[in-house]
């Protein structure tokens, strides 16, 4: 494993590190929305890393619904939520995903959208340095091989992570959405790709589990690192580019939580709505 970089242009701000906690999908979402609020009052900036449980499809934005298997995600065990973001479903497995989000106000990032995406994935590069996995974005554009799966999607340099310095397979998703007065940044981070179970999802996708296998790489096939390990280096590579203190969230942010996840992202209304009303 290798030492991390210096601290980020944004680290003379308040910030606090969420070291990993597992928790339901909607859950999960819910709270990069309470972070967004806490960081556009009068409190800190968060940088956090996220566990899901039980194990989640997360829909992109705009992802039609009728592209899940919902049965078999109910048969499973598989929670189903949809993101703020857009791009297609992410099978977030309780072992084989780490989850990260870096949330603060709009005013402080660049208002341009990718200058602000590459500035956040500064310490998402970093933990993959740190880890000893060659990791840069994309070197050039490939072709979707499965549109509703975001790990499948056409690959481009802008925004996709992938091994080999770029050459090789996807290890992350990173998306991004902007409030009037706040950034949210969140990312998957494959630990171990797994095929059956993401493939498994959708309805009918049409892609083998070698095919997938070909397209994304987990760091526990290209590091001898525990995913305990894993989770280090992310937590690590977050606090040290924000300077972050160690927290937790405040009874009211929890509790606030809970509301947004019942309005929103375990409702029906939200997580199967059909784009542009069907």
């Amino acid at each position: 494993m290798t030492d991390g970089i210096e601290p980020g242009p944004l680290a003379d701000r308040d910030w606090r590190l969420i070291r990993e906690e597992a928790r339901p999908g909607p859950l999960n979402m819910a709270l990069d929305e309470v972070a967004a609020e806490s960081a556009a009052g009068d409190g800190p900036r968060t940088v956090r890393v996220y566990r899901w449980e039980p194990s989640c499809l997360s829909l992109g934005y705009n992802q039609d619904p009728e592209t899940v298997d919902w049965d078999g995600c109910a048969d499973a065990g598989v929670d189903v939520t949809r993101r703020q973001t857009g791009g297609g479903g992410i099978y977030h497995d309780y072992d084989g995903d780490i989850s990260y989000s870096i949330t603060a106000p709009a005013a402080e990032l660049p208002g341009a959208l990718l200058d602000a995406y590459h500035l956040l994935c500064e310490p998402v590069l970093d933990a993959f340095r740190r880890l000893g996995v060659d990791a840069d974005y994309a070197s050039e554009e490939r072709e979707a091989i499965y549109h509703p799966a975001c790990y499948l999607r056409g690959l481009h340099p802008a925004h996709d992570v992938l091994s080999d310095g770029g050459d090789g397979r996807k290890l992350s998703g990173n998306a991004q959405y902007r409030r009037e007065d706040a950034v949210i940044q969140h990312g998957s981070v494959t630990y171990e790709a797994k095929a059956a179970e993401h493939l498994a999802c959708f309805v009918d996708p049409g892609v083998s589990e070698s095919e997938f296998r070909d397209r994304v790489a987990g760091i526990a096939e290209l590091t001898d690192a525990t995913r305990a390990e894993a989770v280090g280096a992310f937590e690590d590579a977050l606090s040290e580019w924000a300077d972050a203190e160690a927290g937790e969230w405040t009874d009211a942010e929890l509790a606030r939580a809970e509301e947004i996840a019942d309005e929103k992202y375990r409702s029906d209304d939200w997580v199967r709505r059909v784009p542009g009303g069907r």
